[in-house]
């Protein structure tokens, strides 16, 4: 194995992916990568997680973080193919707007929305640099599964706290990162890597290739509190009804640890 290879459990919370490549950091080599991976075959191989699920096991129907959403302005960060946009479309918000740094994904999320009789504004550029979003204008901002692709934690917090307006909410998910360490293997939990290593590495799959980071629990949650948020709800428990529903070493792992996290955070 190359000395800069190590093992890693997963990408975003599912399935093993073997060994892994420690790469610099370097925002334009990552932004380029992973907008490759999402325009070529990024659905194909990591599918898409859409509310209502916020990710493995979790459901907004049992969570109810959003709560009334009609008449609201609301903005999703990674909208991937559209199907979140949608749920909120379909329970009245009054503006839909969507960010993604894929072309490929937005013009699926356009046509997706226009095959439901729903429009949204659309923008592709990284969720790190200024697009010409408006600021203390939205109701909620969230993020389903892709604020784990910014290369820039803090500086993200920072830009989706400027788009919310006073006491407006940000809710957003994504694989948690102790699921990142540990692997099942022969119906035993192992631990594949450090809880701490948050360096950056790429990943080969099916030909295609892209790169991601693993940041701690409380690397998001410091992020949060230097942006002006205060957390509401961290929700890292699975749901068993959901559980019940797989029977697969994923499901298994489930049971013993957090797969997915959640957290509910307001604009002070």
């Amino acid at each position: 194995m190359d000395k800069n290879s190590v093992n890693r459990t997963n990408i975003i919370g599912a399935g093993e992916v073997g060994s892994a490549i420690s790469v610099d950091m370097n925002k334009a080599s990552i932004h380029k990568t992973n907008s490759i991976f999402w325009d070529t075959k990024g659905n194909d191989i990591l599918g898409a997680t859409s509310l209502p699920l916020y990710g493995a096991f979790v459901s907004e129907e049992k969570c109810q973080l959003f709560g009334d959403v009609s008449g609201k302005k609301m903005l999703e960060i990674g909208c991937g193919s559209g199907q979140s946009l949608q749920y909120h479309g379909e329970r009245k918000a009054s503006e839909l707007w969507g960010l993604d740094m894929s072309e490929n994904q937005i013009e699926k999320t356009r046509q997706h929305l226009a095959a439901c009789g729903l429009t949204a504004q659309l923008i592709c550029s990284p969720m790190e640099e200024e697009c010409g979003i408006p600021e203390d204008y939205f109701d909620f901002v969230y993020s389903i599964y892709a604020i784990g692709w910014t290369t820039d934690l803090e500086g993200t917090f920072g830009r989706i706290a400027s788009y919310l307006k006073k006491d407006g909410v940000f809710i957003f998910s994504w694989s948690h990162p102790i699921h990142k360490c540990v692997a099942s293997e022969n119906s035993m939990l192992i631990f594949k890597k450090s809880y701490f290593d948050e360096s950056w590495y790429s990943v080969s799959l099916e030909e295609s290739t892209l790169t991601l980071s693993d940041r701690k629990l409380s690397t998001y949650v410091n992020a949060l509190s230097k942006a002006g948020f205060v957390i509401e709800q961290l929700i890292e428990e699975s749901d068993n009804e959901i559980m019940q529903l797989r029977d697969s070493d994923f499901a298994q792992k489930a049971k013993m640890l957090p797969v997915t996290f959640v957290i509910k955070a307001r604009k002070l």
